[in-house]
């Protein structure tokens, strides 16, 4: 017997395929939901997360400010006790200036050279004389030079020709002069006093090699 299928049989295979269709599309949408969801919920998480620890930060570093700026003030504050510190030290060291002062003119000052005026301006010690000749006023800039250890870098401001009476018969020629000179602290004056002592003990190895070698030279 045969059987004749007389329903339109691909109006419902269509529409079953329709219905798999919108149900597919239905479960991808949710399943995209889901997903997102789970992304959004992972990255607010995230996001959560590195606030707190922003949050964190912000904190220790406003206490590290506070730290920086309390080291800053006890540094400013150590540099002034030491500043106060020094100032006393020079104070106590600048006691003994004039005695030095005084002491190393009258070494230093040779013979025909007067002095007749002083003046000090911080460290600049002014000079005003009377010499013989001007050799005289060469011979004192050589020992402010080179034999005091408190008077350094000598400078002749000026020298002229003058005359002194000394009776009404005699009248000398002789130089006026004016020069300035540095006055040393006592830092400095130790400080000066090593590094000549270091200069000269160099040079004495030095000397002494030509004459070991002439030495063992005659008796050879």
């Amino acid at each position: 017997m045969i059987l004749i299928n007389l329903l339109p049989h691909r109006e419902a295979a269509r529409k079953r395929r329709r219905e798999a269709f919108y149900a597919t599309l239905v479960l991808s949408a949710l399943a995209g939901v889901v997903i997102a969801g789970g992304i959004y919920a992972w990255y607010a998480a995230q996001i959560s997360e590195q606030q707190g620890k922003n949050l964190v930060l912000a904190g220790e570093i406003k206490r590290l400010e506070a730290q920086i700026k309390d080291i800053a003030t006890l540094q400013a504050e150590i540099a002034a006790l030491r500043a106060r510190q020094q100032a006393v030290e020079d104070l106590q060291a600048d006691r003994n200036m004039p005695v030095h002062l005084l002491n190393e003119l009258v070494q230093q000052t040779p013979d025909g050279v007067y002095l007749t005026g002083l003046k000090q301006d911080n460290q600049t010690i002014a000079l005003s004389g009377i010499a013989q000749s001007n050799e005289r006023v060469s011979e004192l800039l050589r020992n402010l030079a080179n034999n005091s250890p408190w008077l350094s870098r000598p400078e002749l401001v000026e020298i002229t020709a003058g005359s002194v009476t000394l009776s009404a018969r005699d009248q000398r020629r002789v130089s006026n002069f004016t020069m300035r000179v540095k006055l040393l602290r006592a830092a400095e004056a130790q400080k000066a006093a090593a590094a000549s002592g270091a200069a000269s003990a160099a040079s004495i190895p030095a000397a002494a090699v030509p004459a070991a070698t002439g030495a063992s030279a005659r008796r050879t």
